[in-house]
């Protein structure tokens, strides 16, 4: 039976780049954010999930849902659906990796379609700021 998993991301753009993390266990960078608890809003898990990965905090103000995006869950088995709630936000500070994301990096669109490895829900959201012109 195919699952399905409920994200929410940031998509923090800087100098027309978009910021991805890679978990140390992990080969792909992804979006920034993390699943949605039980109970819990996507705004809610926004902030949770980016204190956690990046050691900031979202300035509440200019949190702007940016869309959903849906498509096959990277690193999952196959048939897993990823339903992602995506957020432009400013932070409190400067992103740092935290102890359970070895890297974090910033990508034009051709330089993340490029890895090894890329996670569809981000070349998604990458397609669609690349469409409203934020990003390169």
């Amino acid at each position: 039976m195919p699952s399905e998993i409920r994200t929410a991301a940031l998509a923090y753009v800087r100098d027309r780049r978009l910021l991805q993390a890679r978990s140390a266990d992990k080969s792909a960078f992804y979006m920034a954010g993390g699943k949605i608890d039980a109970g819990e809003s996507a705004v809610e898990a926004l902030h949770r999930e980016i204190r956690e990965e990046l050691g900031a905090g979202i300035v509440a103000e200019s949190v702007e849902e940016l869309g959903v995006f849906e498509a096959e869950a990277f690193g999952h088995p196959p048939g897993t659906h990823l339903h992602m709630t995506c957020y432009l936000a400013e932070l409190t500070a400067d992103p740092q990796p935290t102890s359970e994301i070895a890297e974090l990096r910033y990508f034009t669109v051709d330089e993340y379609a490029a890895m090894p490895d890329v996670a569809p829900g981000s070349m998604l959201v990458f397609r669609h700021l690349q469409e409203l012109g934020l990003v390169d």
